[in-house]
């Protein structure tokens, strides 16, 4: 099993040439906002299978899916972001105090 080795190529475009060093950052730091946000976007909202392709209609699905997102982890229950998603379309009164951290958070 452990006797296959594999080789990959990636390609980047810049516009600043950077040291090995630097691009290695560069490119890590990218995949660890790529691993973190949208990987959690996609298992919470299932996000890659989003069909929103006319005008604006990415961008603000995308602003109402990490507004949810956020709304979610802020509230103080156990349980994971997927399962407060569903609770919050099932239950009108957790939906609500989700809702309500919007306010209280957006006044500070």
């Amino acid at each position: 099993m452990g006797d296959k080795v594999s080789t990959e190529t990636a390609y980047y475009l810049l516009s600043t040439p950077l040291s090995a060093e630097r691009f290695g950052e560069v490119a890590r730091g990218h995949w660890g906002v790529e691993n973190g946000l949208h990987w959690v976007l996609d298992v919470t909202m299932n996000e890659d299978q989003a069909r929103t392709r006319k005008d604006h209609g990415p961008q603000n699905i995308a602003l109402l899916r990490r507004l949810a997102l956020n709304l979610a982890k802020l509230e103080g229950s156990k349980g994971s972001l997927k399962g407060k998603r569903m609770r919050a379309a099932w239950d009108d009164t957790f939906r609500t105090r989700l809702l309500a951290q919007f306010g209280k958070t957006h006044m500070r």
